[in-house]
């Protein structure tokens, strides 16, 4: 079997979800090539032994070189696209040479991603925006994934798809998964190390996690704040870490960011929308326990009180407080770190990854000839 995979991002989750995907399938025997957004991203699919090509594509109307990508599709026999720029411009095109379709829904717009698993909750950002993004955009998601099979890693994400008009026969709830590269959590350091991975915009929820860690120095030992990534509210997080005297560090864009990871004590993403965060999955396979908020499928990888503790988003003391009862804590850390190992092991291995999504893509291949 042959499958090419589409990723026209630079950076984040879906990254990582391929980076970790694509080797497990092809260990699992199938072909596997990816088309990468740029050349960092090639390289690193080189490294663990793909066949990688760049094939960037800018924006959705870049239709010149999505052209230009379309033969590079011809003889696969799943196209499999990691993003909406890959559905939009290569799903249809993938039909026509012949190949069967599978795309991964990583997340939904910003303004939207609070909404999964919180009836009450609405919309964020101007009315008309919203209204079209809820009534307009996911129904042309929907109708383009008629094409094919579409695979969302967490059940919550999934019955908000199908409550917006995503046709549930074409859904696959997968999960993504992980390699354990420790099966005990590491030292603890002194001051404790708290680490958070995301994209530094508003729905990721640093704001809250600054002020409650401003909270948090009032009341704890000395913490030191590793945050790593970056976006458009970077500037305003670093003056406002300034302003509380944080010993925090804002390290942008780094490689191998699973490795520093090694050097925490305690992850938190305190966001106020997710899909199945990849970064909870590279924290938790460390042994390192989890803060995070309960929202989207979060809780569908976090245990409260075992692997970690969950609270409500935009609930600065909330957080503060559970960061708090950690901080104080070496010996419970160690325990919910260990209890994360385990919960990867039972329900998130990657061991199992690549034998899973096979079985879908023979499954749309059957379909297709019957």
């Amino acid at each position: 079997m042959k499958v090419v995979y589409v990723s026209t991002l630079t950076e984040g989750g879906p990254v990582s979800h391929m980076l970790n995907l694509a080797p497990a399938v092809a260990h699992a025997g199938a072909h596997v090539r990816l088309l990468c957004g740029d050349s960092d991203i090639a390289a690193r699919a080189r490294d663990l032994g793909l066949d990688a090509e760049v094939a960037p594509l800018r924006n959705k109307a870049d239709i010149a070189r999505a052209v230009r990508m379309w033969p590079r599709l011809r003889g696969a026999d799943i196209v499999h696209t990691q993003d909406r720029r890959a559905l939009l411009l290569c799903g249809a095109a993938a039909r026509a040479l012949g190949a069967r379709l599978v795309h991964t829904y990583h997340g939904l717009p910003e303004e939207l991603v609070g909404l999964p698993g919180r009836p009450g909750a609405r919309p964020v950002g101007p009315m008309v925006r919203s209204a079209w993004l809820l009534h307009g955009h996911l129904r042309v998601e929907a109708l383009l994934v008629r094409l094919g099979a579409l695979v969302v890693p967490s059940q919550t994400l999934a019955s908000f798809l199908a409550a917006h008009g995503f046709p549930t026969r074409r859904i696959h709830v997968l999960p993504s998964r992980i390699d354990i590269r420790r099966w005990e959590p590491g030292p603890p350091h002194q001051p404790v190390r708290l680490v958070a991975v995301a994209r530094l915009e508003r729905h990721k929820g640093i704001d809250v996690l600054v002020e409650a860690c401003a909270r948090l120095a009032e009341q704890a030992p000395p913490i030191h704040l590793d945050i790593y990534g970056d976006g458009s509210l970077r500037p305003d997080l670093e003056r406002r870490a300034r302003m509380h005297r944080l010993n925090a560090t804002f390290h942008g864009q780094v490689p191998s960011v699973r490795d520093r990871l090694l050097e925490a004590d305690l992850f938190v993403l305190p966001s106020r929308g997710e899909n199945l965060p990849i970064t909870i999955l590279e924290a938790m396979a460390i042994g390192l326990p989890v803060v995070a908020t309960r929202v989207g499928g979060i809780a569908e990888l976090v245990q409260d009180g075992v692997t970690g503790l969950l609270v409500e988003p935009d609930d600065v003391d909330g957080l503060a407080n559970a960061l708090a009862a950690l901080v104080d804590d070496p010996e419970r850390r160690a325990a919910m770190g260990r209890s994360g190992i385990r919960r990867i092991a039972e329900r998130f291995d990657a061991s199992e990854a690549g034998t899973e999504m096979l079985d879908l893509y023979r499954e749309q291949l059957c379909a297709s000839s019957t």
